[in-house]
């Protein structure tokens, strides 16, 4: 388990704490934070769990290197029914997880950004169970808005 300065350290790093960048680190502000593994065939891998008596996805921040097809490995290890509501280009991907089940799903995210999934049954969401895959890389020219660069700070 990560210290907090570990994962502050991590969370700079890939340039996911500040303001007008990705305050993504700052919304989900508590949980781990893991890498997708890369098989040699270019899809990668990774494991998202819900841990008994804690309504919060571990990781809550899934980090991919690139964009392209990742296959997820969902596992319910609390006492409550759950569900997984995952982005994919083309199809959302929807899967329900019984208390202390697994599941699997193919996604497709093929480019750079971040992606939101949570358990959309009862009040999940609002408890905790959201989370993000963070894409990393960078846009290609003609997917860039059109308008001026915007402070950083």
């Amino acid at each position: 388990m990560a210290t907090v300065q570990e994962r502050a350290d991590l969370l700079n790093k890939l340039g996911l704490d500040a303001q007008n960048q990705a305050a993504i680190g700052r919304v989900l502000g508590t949980g781990s934070i893991a890498r997708a593994t890369e098989r040699a065939d270019g899809t990668m891998e990774a494991t998202i769990r819900i841990k008994e008596d804690e309504i919060a996805w571990d990781p809550a921040i899934l980090v991919l290197p690139h964009g392209g097809d990742v296959e997820l490995t969902i596992i319910n290890d609390d006492k409550n029914t759950h569900a997984c509501l995952l982005p994919s280009n083309g199809d959302k991907k929807f899967i329900w997880l019984l208390n202390h089940s697994k599941g699997r799903a193919r996604l497709n995210l093929d480019g750079p950004g971040y992606y939101w999934y949570s358990s959309p049954g009862g009040n999940d969401e609002g408890r905790g169970l959201t989370a993000a895959i963070v894409v990393l890389g960078e846009v290609p020219p003609e997917a860039r808005l059109d308008r001026p660069d915007q402070p950083r700070r």
